[in-house]
């Protein structure tokens, strides 16, 4: 990614446009209650571990991991290595999950939009965070797998329109 939002100075924000995926778990309660503190643990672990090399290998960011969920950014020249990496991530965790006997499946949202970009927190705390409507857009998009919005759709080559249309159970939200 570019270093303008890859490393947020002290005090800046600034717009950016950016593609931005939220990942989260269906099930995830439930599949939570049967299991102990210190295995939940270690697989939500490996799961981090997992999106943060996929996210990362194409050239990504990772904002930040709350429970079962993943915010993540990545500059719109990197949608389709993104969408890409994303789309087969999907498939290797439900398979991982599949194979442990957890009825967990990834569900990933994807959208292009501006956001203000940059340090937020507390005094000293502060951390790079994305914040704006198109965030909550993304967040609202319907998910039945992966979800792809039309400026999403529309930041891919021609190349990368045609291999996302390939792929299911994917779903295109026109604007």
């Amino acid at each position: 990614m570019a270093r303008r939002v890859t490393r947020a100075r002290a005090g800046r924000r600034a717009r950016h446009e950016l593609l931005i995926v939220f990942a989260d778990l269906t099930r995830f309660t439930a599949q939570a209650a049967r299991m102990e503190d210190a295995e939940l643990a270690e697989l939500m672990d490996e799961l981090y571990e997992r999106l943060h090399r996929a996210v990362t290998g194409a050239g990504g960011r990772v904002v930040k991991f709350i429970g079962d969920a993943m915010l993540a950014v990545f500059e719109p020249a990197k949608a389709d290595a993104a969408v890409m990496a994303l789309l087969e991530e999907k498939r290797a965790v439900d398979g991982w999950f599949q194979r442990r006997g957890i009825e967990c499946r990834l569900h990933v949202k994807v959208h292009l939009g501006t956001v203000i970009a940059g340090p937020f927190g507390g005094r000293g705390e502060k951390r790079f965070d994305v914040i704006g409507k198109e965030v909550n857009a993304c967040a609202r998009l319907p998910n039945p797998g992966f979800s792809l919005s039309a400026p999403a759709f529309r930041a891919l080559s021609a190349r990368g329109r045609r291999a996302f249309k390939q792929q299911a159970p994917v779903v295109y939200f026109p604007a």
